[in-house]
């Protein structure tokens, strides 16, 4: 995998404030990545690093080969941001608004103007900004962002205000640009959306990295329970069955649903044990650690530690 951003061992320091502290990562290309941390965690930051906007008080990056922050950085046109509150001049249409980005990136405007209608705002481009609803907004920010099909894609709580069908596009669209080799960052604090959809997770908290993996791989470093549910046949609302091992960790959940807590070495055995013959197991569903769960296990941790 060919690495298109290069952080490296990165501070950013507001006076006494230290937004980001010694951070160091690579983004490959062809790359959808979380970005995840509470308000303050340095993920804007980071973003803002990585553009060029601002530079580092310590420590190196590199963005398609070059620094950003220099004024000769020939990969510029080749970033998309779309920044968490999105702001235009609301006298223009979405349409003026569109050209207007596409001059800028010197991209040609016919294309740039077809982007609307992927954003599903087609019907809307002739309309002045100040009339669009906050989600409206968040599209035309987005179609901006994809002006000239870019390299890399930074995205800070980019389904803000968006409804969950333009969420299933939104996420579909940029499925589609990293499986043609686009680095795609994304921020957000909906981790439920990100779950399924992000083949890499950073976790920041304070400025600081504190975990940096796959979902599987962070649900290996963590080895939090998986949970183990159970619709079984013929107990009553507080009864535990009679077969489960001792030392089991267990619960009933609306009165129907036997819960069991399983270690990672245990699964296994904990499933042979409720689908063994002659138990009355209707059905089994296992639950993995979520990633909502694995970002307050690794924040707790950093907080132990620091």
């Amino acid at each position: 995998m060919t690495g298109t951003v290069r952080v490296t061992d990165v501070t950013k320091e507001y006076g006494q404030v230290k937004a980001v502290r010694g951070a160091s990562f690579e983004l490959g290309q062809g790359e959808l990545v979380a970005l995840i941390g509470h308000n303050g965690a340095g993920k804007t930051t980071l973003m803002k690093l990585m553009l060029g906007l601002i530079r580092p008080t310590g420590g190196s990056i590199e963005v398609l080969g070059d620094n950003p922050a220099a004024g000769e950085f020939s990969g510029r046109r080749r970033l998309g941001y779309l920044p968490e509150n999105v702001s235009f001049d609301a006298a223009l249409t979405g349409r003026e608004t569109q050209a207007f980005y596409a001059r800028l990136k010197r991209e040609p405007i016919a294309k740039a103007l077809e982007l609307l209608d992927t954003v599903g705002l087609g019907v809307a481009a002739g309309r002045r900004v100040g009339t669009y609803s906050k989600g409206m907004r968040q599209r035309l920010g987005l179609a901006q962002a994809l002006i000239g099909h870019p390299k890399v894609l930074l995205l800070d709580e980019p389904t803000t205000g968006l409804d969950p069908e333009l969420r299933q596009t939104f996420y579909e669209i940029i499925a589609r640009l990293a499986a043609q080799g686009a680095t795609v960052l994304l921020s957000s604090h909906s981790l439920t959306e990100l779950e399924e959809r992000a083949g890499r997770v950073i976790i920041m908290n304070r400025g600081v990295k504190v975990a940096d993996g796959s979902i599987e791989r962070l649900r290996n470093i963590a080895q939090l329970p998986t949970r183990i549910r159970l619709k079984v046949a013929g107990l009553s609302p507080a009864e535990l069955p009679p077969w489960l091992p001792s030392g089991a960790t267990c619960r009933r959940l609306n009165g129907h649903i036997v819960e069991i807590d399983a270690a990672p070495d245990r699964k296994i055995e904990l499933l042979h044990c409720a689908t063994a013959a002659g138990n009355s197991v209707e059905d089994v569903d296992v639950v993995q650690p979520t990633l909502d769960e694995l970002y307050v296990h690794f924040l707790g941790q950093a907080e132990v530690t620091s």
